[in-house]
């Protein structure tokens, strides 16, 4: 299961964690996504996508 908006396409991105001795170690910076019903091509469909996508207005909520 891909963990991406499917309006936008943002997905994760992935930096360091770093300690105050700077030790660095990975992590990963996941969006914000969302579970909507929208209206995709005149249908109904229930899609992911990423909360700034929501607020511009890019998507048509049902």
């Amino acid at each position: 299961m891909a963990f991406a908006c499917s309006v936008c396409g943002k997905k994760r991105m992935v930096g360091h964690n770093v300690s105050h001795a700077n030790n660095k170690t990975k992590r990963v910076f996941r969006p914000n996504l969302q579970t909507v019903r929208a209206v995709v091509n005149g249908v109904t469909q229930r899609i992911l996508t990423c909360t700034r996508c929501l607020r511009s207005g890019r998507v048509t909520k049902a």
